[in-house]
């Protein structure tokens, strides 16, 4: 699909209106338009914040594959969850944005010169669907990042359990580990040689990280979900704005097709009534040297 922000849709800045007042009727067609597209800058400064607390949840995430204390893992965490429900109620108010600006552009579509298929109404329409794609794409990088914490989590669980057993876990060990963050019964034998007080930091240290990753992912979860509720829509909407554009474009074509055979045909039609003015005139010449050949008007003038 085009880039639907982008010139290859004409985008007129005002509906016609018919009968009335036409120059206030443009003036107003011009404010609306205008208004829609402050909504729609309104919704992308929505965006950039979303950008930048994801922003924030992965530098978090990349701070606690280092982090070895139970302590500094639980303020990761926390900061972590208050930008996840930061992003939430913006992603909430960013959507309902979103759903007003399309029911703007059913109202808009009742005006004279602005119904569907119009330029204005597919102006409304793409820019509109243009944001729809762009909350839709948020659904990738927000499950990217849950996905990089479940894994990563796994990679990390490994290494503590390593460095303190000094034995690589089993599969089953760490899918344990993983889901119950209880990490002290696979410490037994590192307790008894090595003495609780240094085991003890790793034990909570996991089991914090696992509940962090939990309630993380839980959070990350309930958001890709709000972001999902568009992927439907925009897919059917996508397709139905392309076959739009495809339509649009081909009437476009077949207009300037039939401007170039008029041309043609008006062309042709000059030359034809050249070469029949020609033709004539030949013609009429003709008959004359027939005449003057029968009539011999020559030798009338010698009798007389």
């Amino acid at each position: 699909m085009n880039d639907l922000l982008s010139v290859s849709f004409f985008i007129p800045r005002r509906c016609s209106y018919g009968g009335g007042d036409i120059e206030a009727g443009k003036r107003s067609a011009e404010i609306e338009l205008d208004d829609f597209f402050i909504k729609v800058q309104n919704i992308e400064k929505e965006f950039e914040k979303i950008n930048k607390l994801l922003k924030k949840l992965q530098d978090a995430h990349e701070e606690s594959k280092s982090v070895t204390r139970a302590s500094a893992m639980k303020a990761i965490k926390q900061r972590m969850e208050y930008d996840v429900d930061g992003v939430g109620m913006v992603a909430r108010f960013t959507k309902a944005k979103i759903e007003e600006l399309d029911k703007e552009n059913l109202t808009n579509r009742q005006k004279p010169g602005c119904g569907p298929g119009t330029g204005v109404d597919r102006s409304r329409t793409s820019t509109t669907l243009s944001l729809k794609k762009k909350f839709k794409d948020k659904v990738t990088e927000f499950q990217t990042l849950r996905e990089s914490i479940h894994q990563e989590h796994r990679q990390v669980v490994e290494r503590r359990v390593f460095t303190v057993t000094g034995t690589r876990p089993d599969e089953e060990t760490i899918d344990r580990l993983i889901e119950t963050g209880d990490s002290e019964q696979i410490f037994q034998k590192a307790i008894k040689e090595q003495g609780r007080g240094q085991v003890v930091y790793t034990i909570a240290e996991i089991q914090e990280r696992h509940d962090a990753v939990i309630e993380v992912e839980r959070k990350l979860l309930e958001l890709q979900q709000i972001f999902q509720d568009f992927a439907i829509l925009v897919d059917t909407l996508g397709e139905k704005l392309d076959n739009i554009e495809t339509n649009v474009l081909a009437a476009v074509d077949d207009v300037q097709n039939g401007n170039k055979e008029l041309q043609i045909a008006k062309k042709q039609q000059k030359s034809s009534r050249k070469w029949m003015c020609l033709s004539i005139l030949i013609l009429l010449i003709v008959i004359a040297i027939i005449l003057v050949a029968v009539l011999k008007p020559w030798q009338s003038i010698k009798g007389a």
